[in-house]
């Protein structure tokens, strides 16, 4: 009898820990998700992911540029400059700068890829004395008009005939196609980006028709080339006009207009008032050929835009939008013509509306 109840008394303890040892062994129990709920945080994840791309790629990443880059007149600061520097003078840039090699001439300046303080910059120098009103020119333009539309000027010897200026080593807008074809600027090759070069474009003429000094003609025009040579692309993909040395002054107040150069000029590119009015049968006489306005400039923005625009996926669509107010710049009539303000606004309004448009849309298919 004693050893029945043993027996029993063993089994009670038996079962008792094996009960203990399994609760312990489960622990708090968790209940797994529904594969469908899974699945429907996983979308949604991934659609916010996709936003955020969308608005990186439609939404033009924000230009990088120093916390402030303005400076006192006669003073600059380039890229990872902490503080404003004062022009250099003659003898700092006898002692100072290094000319390396040559990589551009014009009629008034050669210019070289030169050294100041293990930074890059721009030395231009006088090609030949019958050029230097005309080089003089370009430096007082560059004195007066300084700003985010204008290369920076950091110095300067009138009597050496050098200027210098920060380098961009994209080089001119001449360039830009070249450029955009490198597989490492590819990114950038759509027609947001370049719809904001054109912005860029008119922001200038806007920026000269109404600068410090009045309005003020781009001279340095007769074709597209030359046209595309006045401006550089910086290293985050905006413009800055470059050449000054052709800008002549429109004074409504007393009645003077303006004329670019003493030859005659031919061809589409250049507005029909700068054309020879008299006939061919008529020799050209500068002192007979009537001057103009800053409405030469507004009629050389389609064809200047055009190239900008280039032929990308939804240049096109671009094109299309913009097709009223580039027949309105190309009014016979310069009087009719709209001003850069008014095409500026245009611009904004379309890279807007298009930008908007494609990201709605593209939304909407997710």
């Amino acid at each position: 009898m004693q050893e029945t109840v043993a027996k029993a008394q063993e089994l009670a303890a038996d079962s008792s820990m094996d009960k203990k040892t399994q609760d312990g062994s489960r622990g708090p129990r968790h209940r797994a998700l529904p594969p469908a709920v899974g699945l429907l945080l996983s979308m949604a994840l991934m659609n916010a992911l996709l936003y955020l791309c969308l608005d990186w790629f439609f939404v033009a990443p924000p230009r990088s540029s120093p916390v402030s880059t303005h400076c006192p007149h006669g003073h600059f600061r380039m890229a990872q400059m902490k503080n404003c520097s004062p022009w250099l003078s003659c003898e700092e840039l006898r002692t100072e700068v290094r000319p390396l090699k040559r990589i551009g001439e014009g009629a008034v300046k050669r210019v070289f890829l030169s050294e100041w303080k293990e930074r890059k910059v721009a030395l231009s120098r006088l090609t030949s004395l019958e050029m230097k009103d005309d080089f003089l020119h370009g430096l007082r333009m560059l004195k007066s008009l300084q700003s985010k539309h204008v290369v920076t000027l950091l110095g300067y010897c009138e009597d050496d005939s050098t200027i210098l200026t920060e380098y961009h080593p994209l080089g001119s807008l001449s360039n830009l196609e070249e450029t955009l074809n490198l597989s490492k600027y590819q990114n950038v090759n759509t027609w947001q980006h370049r719809l904001q070069l054109a912005v860029d474009y008119v922001s200038i003429i806007d920026y000269l028709h109404h600068s410090p000094l009045g309005t003020l003609v781009m001279c340095d025009s007769s074709d597209l080339s030359k046209t595309l040579s006045q401006y550089l692309l910086t290293s985050n993909f905006s413009l800055v006009v470059n050449d000054l040395d052709a800008l002549p002054l429109v004074n409504r107040s007393s009645g003077a207009l303006v004329k670019c150069g003493h030859r005659e000029l031919h061809g589409d590119f250049v507005a029909p008032e700068q054309l020879w009015p008299y006939g061919e049968d008529t020799p050209f006489d500068d002192n007979l050929m009537p001057p103009y306005d800053e409405k030469i400039d507004i009629w050389k923005i389609p064809d200047v835009s055009s190239f900008l625009l280039g032929h990308v996926e939804g240049s096109d669509m671009v094109r299309f939008h913009l097709f009223d107010i580039h027949k309105a710049c190309k009014s016979q009539t310069p009087a009719e013509r709209p001003t850069a303000q008014d095409i500026l606004d245009t611009y904004k309004k379309v890279l807007n509306l298009l930008r908007d448009s494609v990201m709605s849309q593209t939304r909407e298919m997710l």
